[in-house]
């Protein structure tokens, strides 16, 4: 059975989830999400389900450990758990949603207990091959309510009945397990060399809800990487207020 929690989320672009805890009520999340807590709070981290469990966490992105944090006061509790990277944070309420939601890796935050977090792989040998971040999602599980977190605005879409919607494999976010997942190549010379996006597109028919991302994780980490080279080559050559106190910094210049 599902602990029944009360939440509010916090914040605009850099979200964090509050979640209240009556007496020996509990909330489990990846090990380093907790960004505080009340006294009374207990830590209880293991596997989540034995050792197989553990290695099939890791297999989605997360950690071996999954931490139980379990109010043991005579009273109400709160702990907060924070995003990692700029986005939203997305409550999804799997008793509404028929018991079952799947996830890209590195999507979940933190969930009621009684929530199973556990590896779902894509059913078709493209999907597997040329999905990206969606080759291997997570499947949660249960009756009660879990977070997710996504990257940049997020969007919402509940597709009808044999409508199809076509995403950046990145961008795909969560959907119901109702919704047909496959990966469709992007026809034409052109567009596999110079197009930008890349050579599969995510396809998704419906029936059912999915939620979309504007800001990939991977997108935003290739910008950091490419301004962060820029910048050291400003550096160097001395062109650039903004690379030559990068470079400074770098450098170990104590003056910045």
């Amino acid at each position: 059975m599902t602990d029944i929690i009360e939440y509010r989320i916090i914040g605009d672009d850099m979200q964090l989830v509050e979640v209240e805890l009556d007496p020996m009520e509990g909330v489990r999340a990846e090990a380093g999400a907790m960004t505080y807590m009340d006294d009374g709070i207990e830590m209880q981290t293991g596997t989540g389900g034995g050792l197989f469990k553990g290695f099939k966490r890791m297999l989605t992105g997360d950690g071996f450990f999954i931490t139980t944090f379990l109010n043991n006061s005579n009273a109400k509790r709160r702990i907060a758990f924070g995003a990692p990277y700029p986005g939203k944070i997305i409550p999804v309420d799997l008793g509404r949603l028929g018991g079952e939601f799947l996830c890209q890796k590195d999507a979940f935050l933190c969930a009621a207990r009684g929530i199973d977090i556990d590896i779902a792989f894509t059913k078709k040998i493209g999907a597997g091959l040329f999905g990206g971040e969606g080759f291997i999602l997570q499947r949660l599980s249960g009756d009660g309510l879990a977070f997710i977190h996504a990257g940049g605005t997020i969007v919402s879409r509940v597709l009808q009945p044999g409508e199809v919607l076509h995403a950046d494999t990145g961008c795909l976010v969560a959907f119901h397990p109702s919704v047909n997942y496959d990966i469709r190549f992007i026809g034409g010379f052109k567009n596999a060399l110079f197009g930008g996006e890349g050579l599969f597109l995510v396809k998704l028919t419906g029936t059912g809800l999915v939620y979309l991302q504007s800001l990939p994780f991977s997108r935003l980490a290739d910008r950091i990487i490419t301004a962060s080279g820029t910048n050291r080559g400003e550096s160097r050559g001395g062109g650039g207020i903004g690379g030559s106190i990068i470079g400074g910094i770098l450098g170990g210049d104590k003056s910045y």
